[in-house]
């Protein structure tokens, strides 16, 4: 009755017989939750601190990726360098064995003409001999 009375006022005894304000089934509720909201900020604390280490894994890996997209792209346009160098080396080759056939078609030109005149000059010592 005692007990009541004290309930009433809003005075409860807990297990120690101590005097609380509280219930003791919300004071055990209240020690409950106070148990799973320190295991709750133990999981986030946890859960930042594999996210900070998956944040910087990423990090890690978009250098990587990056610093190989740079190689790749240089790789590329040494390629491309190499490949224009080529045209014009064959550009320049191909002018070169123009040129070369122009000049051997003169030379040829210019034996023939010799040859003539060779064979002209034969006859003209021919014929002086011959008139002799």
């Amino acid at each position: 009755m005692a007990d009541e009375t004290l309930a009433r006022a809003g005075l409860h005894f807990d297990e120690l017989n101590k005097i609380r304000v509280l219930e003791p089934e919300i004071s055990q509720q209240t020690g409950e939750l106070k148990e799973e909201c320190k295991d709750f900020v133990d999981k986030i604390g946890d859960f930042q601190t594999i996210v900070g280490t998956f944040i910087e894994v990423v990090d890690n890996v978009a250098k990587e990726v990056e610093k190989e997209k740079m190689k790749a792209i240089g790789s590329r346009n040494l390629l491309k360098s190499i490949t224009k160098q080529r045209e014009a080396q064959q550009q320049q080759l191909q002018a070169l064995i123009t040129e070369r056939k122009m000049q051997q078609e003169r030379l040829r030109i210019q034996y023939e003409a010799l040859l003539k005149e060779e064979s002209e000059q034969n006859e003209f010592i021919e014929q002086f001999i011959l008139q002799k």
